[in-house]
């Protein structure tokens, strides 16, 4: 019986520390992670650096601990209002993890706005998005080569409102669902503002394929996502 108590109470402390090591690790890797992301803006200031890093080694640590407390098994099973189609695992996770109370969001944006411009702090949103903003707005150049310029302000408009909200995701699923929430936004206005989004899009499919068809042979079709 004694050896059992002890086995057992050994057992729990190397559980407990396993535990402790995979949060420390998480932890350093958040800390870096910040730290990189700041390192790319050259301050050259020692004091913003430092605050800079901790804001957003903070936020990163607030939004994987929120989604880590709040699983997609937290929101019922049920249906997409707006296309009548079963919530998936990832949209019950996106459900869960929106409700990331709003100071959050508002801490890391006043830390970042309270050493950086506009457009540094767009920099450290890329980071976190791995520049899906550029990447997208390319993507609609590409299927509408005449783009107006009051269409790509909007385009742009719904892309850079994607990058800040996508910063209280944890993963790149996630950031990406955000994304095509906005995307489908941008397709719809397109489509009441004169433009037919479908036709668009499938006359640049059929563009892509014909000049692979002509240089390799091969006949993919590019993803819509």
């Amino acid at each position: 019986m004694k050896i059992k108590i002890i086995f057992t109470i050994a057992l729990s402390a190397l559980l407990a520390l396993r535990l402790s090591a995979q949060t420390g690790d998480a932890v350093d890797a958040e800390q870096k992670r910040a730290a990189e992301w700041v390192a790319t803006l050259k301050l050259d200031d020692a004091a913003k650096t430092a605050r800079l890093t901790e804001t957003i080694a903070a936020h990163l640590k607030a939004v994987r601990n929120w989604h880590n407390e709040h699983s997609a098994t937290n929101v019922p099973a049920g249906i997409n209002p707006i296309t009548g189609k079963k919530l998936s695992e990832l949209d019950r996770q996106v459900i869960a993890d929106s409700t990331l109370p709003k100071s959050v969001h508002e801490k890391l944006l006043t830390g970042l706005r309270q050493d950086l411009s506009e457009e540094q702090v767009a920099a450290v949103l890329d980071k976190y998005t791995v520049g899906k903003v550029a990447f997208t707005l390319a993507g609609y150049h590409a299927i509408i080569p005449d783009l107006k310029p009051e269409e790509e302000e909007f385009i742009l408009l719904q892309l850079q409102q994607a990058r800040e909200e996508a910063m209280d995701y944890k993963n790149m699923k996630e950031i990406s669902t955000i994304f095509k929430i906005h995307k489908t936004q941008i397709e719809q206005w397109l489509n009441d503002h004169g433009r037919d989004w479908k036709k668009l899009y499938k006359d640049y499919t059929a563009t892509v394929i014909a000049k692979k068809k002509s240089s390799t042979g091969t006949n993919s079709v590019p993803a819509n996502d």
